[in-house]
């Protein structure tokens, strides 16, 4: 059975080098520099108390070659279309494609561009590209979690997170799922970009606005028929207990001058509050001045 991983950062790349321990064929896509360091020596993986490495069959998305079981979206959310173009003539009705990437709809796009079954899926991990080849995941944090629908679906990618001993969770209800993992992201992506601080440092420092604008976004959640009040509190415990220097890639995108999911993971909130009515002053406060860093950002 062949899966491919289509995006090779923090997030993929731990998951490719993961399965690939397995007796699935995996395929790991990605571009650039990050690309050719694993073609020429493998992708290494650093954790806190070990360091390992695999060898990866890998490749830009347009050298794609014969047909997958399983894909695997790891791209940010702004990427996720035109990779599934990319990768759609080498899959079926058959394939399995769940996409791990930012935010809440990402198995609805999916939906509207595939015939093939779709789960819908999220992910907890802090991980990063350290350099090219080598990906730095901080902690002991991680579960896949995945749901949808279709059975079966979920079985065949359960019994692949099964043989790579990789944590994961099938919840009955997917949709709260998603939101409980949104809620934080999208949160602390939005105020570590906006400070340019750590998750460590926006808790230690500015825990009442870290509350105020988890709070908005359940409001938001809420008009979408998802209760995730309790997440507030257990965002804020959540951020205390992760590595105090650990970041998020929306912070990192904003200090490197690359392309970001702020419309994904703060003008979502904003444009949904609006749309129903709601109140998120911090959240629009933040978004707009985001805004702004961008465009200063696009013209560095």
């Amino acid at each position: 059975m062949r899966v491919a991983v289509v995006g090779l950062g923090g997030v993929g790349g731990y998951l490719a080098a993961s399965l690939s321990k397995t007796s699935y064929k995996i395929v790991g896509f990605a571009r650039g520099k990050h690309l050719s360091a694993i073609q020429k020596n493998g992708l290494k993986i650093v954790e806190d108390k070990k360091e390992w490495s695999v060898d990866l069959k890998a490749s830009t998305l347009d050298k794609a070659e014969g047909y997958f079981d399983i894909v695997l979206f790891c791209v940010k959310s702004h990427d996720l279309e035109e990779s599934y173009k990319n990768i759609s003539l080498h899959i079926d009705s058959n394939t399995v494609l769940l996409s791990f990437s930012n935010g809440v709809s990402n198995g609805n796009l999916l939906r509207k561009l595939s015939s093939s079954v779709v789960l819908d899926g999220c992910i907890y991990i802090l991980s990063h590209i350290q350099r090219a080849g080598s990906i730095r995941k901080n902690g002991d944090i991680f579960a896949a979690v995945f749901g949808g629908a279709d059975a079966s679906a979920v079985k065949k990618v359960s019994a692949l997170f099964d043989e790579a001993a990789l944590r994961y969770k099938t919840p009955s209800d997917i949709k709260t799922a998603l939101w409980k993992k949104y809620i934080f992201i999208s949160a602390f992506a939005t105020l570590t970009s906006y400070y340019d601080e750590s998750i460590g440092s926006v808790y230690k420092n500015h825990y009442d606005r870290a509350k105020e604008i988890l709070s908005e976004i359940a409001d938001v959640a809420s008009a979408h028929g998802v209760d995730i009040y309790e997440e507030v509190q257990n965002s804020l415990l959540t951020a205390g207990k992760v590595p105090y220097d650990a970041t998020t890639s929306m912070q990192l995108d904003f200090k490197n001058h690359k392309k970001d999911e702020l419309e994904t993971l703060s003008g979502y909130i904003v444009k949904e509050a609006q749309k129903n009515g709601i109140k998120a002053p911090l959240m629009t406060t933040m978004y707009e001045e985001l805004l702004k860093r961008n465009v200063s950002k696009r013209n560095f």
